[in-house]
């Protein structure tokens, strides 16, 4: 299955690991690796994580990585990745639309 960032996805993602940077140059580019490692493995199990509970539709789902929530909708034949979000953030139903 494909799978496809949105850019506001890319753009969290960096934002973060900029932020790791200030203090871990190297914690940052090991994140920005293990992030892309686990979100890579839902073009292969695309039902592995949770429907995201603030919207309840199958085909809207997360997976956890550390402390933030990787969302992502499941298409036909692809993965759209459409936000990264830290666990403590609350999601703005725009950000998945």
């Amino acid at each position: 299955m494909k799978l496809v960032w949105s850019p506001l996805a890319l753009e969290r993602v960096n934002e973060i690991a900029d932020y790791i940077a200030e203090d871990n140059a190297k914690a940052a580019r090991m994140f920005l690796i293990d992030i892309f490692g686990a979100v890579d493995r839902l073009g292969n199990f695309p039902q592995s994580g949770r429907v995201v509970p603030e919207v309840k539709r199958p085909n809207i789902r997360e997976i956890i990585f550390g402390n933030y929530r990787v969302i992502y909708r499941v298409e036909r034949k692809r993965v759209s990745v459409l936000a990264v979000r830290h666990g403590k953030q609350r999601l703005p139903l725009k950000e998945i639309k």
